[in-house]
């Protein structure tokens, strides 16, 4: 939603949609629009800067200028597409898990185990995703493929067959979930 505020914030601007409706019949450099708009070429550094952050335009380095183009993606959809909350958003289980996978994991590594049972069960399967359902794992290759993870491999194994996330037979492990 910030995003989505961002670029409306960005477009309740006149001068900015001036620049827009430049950039709309072509591609252009801060002095060219400055000329266009009879404005100074550090005010149209300072608003295009605004809406690259934004992702409204791209720019592009051009022998000695910095071109600027409109980033046509967001304006092909649909107003609607704009204001509408997204749907993992709206849907708090998926904000949950979102959450609790960013707290526990730092840089693609699992911080720690958490000691709550729903909190352990989001990490093990964020974790559990590294897994084909359809092959079968040696315990070596589940140890490895956990300790990309966490350093405490026998723990999160004991735990994915404990959850029924995984079984065991003779060495032998599946991913069921």
């Amino acid at each position: 939603m910030k995003e989505k505020l961002a670029l409306l914030k960005i477009l309740a601007d006149e001068t900015r949609l001036e620049i827009l409706n430049i950039l709309l019949k072509e591609d252009s450099y801060v002095e060219k629009i400055a000329c266009e708009l009879s404005l100074t070429p550090a005010t149209i550094c300072y608003h295009l800067k605004k809406m690259e952050a934004a992702g409204v335009v791209n720019c592009s380095r051009s022998q000695f200028y910095i071109i600027y183009s409109l980033n046509r993606e967001i304006f092909d959809k649909p107003l609607y597409e704009l204001i509408k909350k997204d749907a993992e958003i709206v849907n708090t289980e998926e904000k949950y898990k979102k959450e609790v996978i960013s707290n526990f994991f730092k840089y693609g590594r699992l911080t720690q185990i958490p000691t709550q049972r729903k909190k352990r069960e989001i990490v093990l399967a964020e974790i559990l995703e590294q897994f084909d359902p359809r092959r079968e794992y040696t315990e070596k290759e589940v140890n490895e493929i956990i300790l990309r993870y966490h350093e405490d491999f026998c723990t999160i194994r004991r735990e994915m067959i404990a959850f029924g996330m995984m079984t065991r037979d003779h060495e032998i492990y599946r991913r069921v979930k």
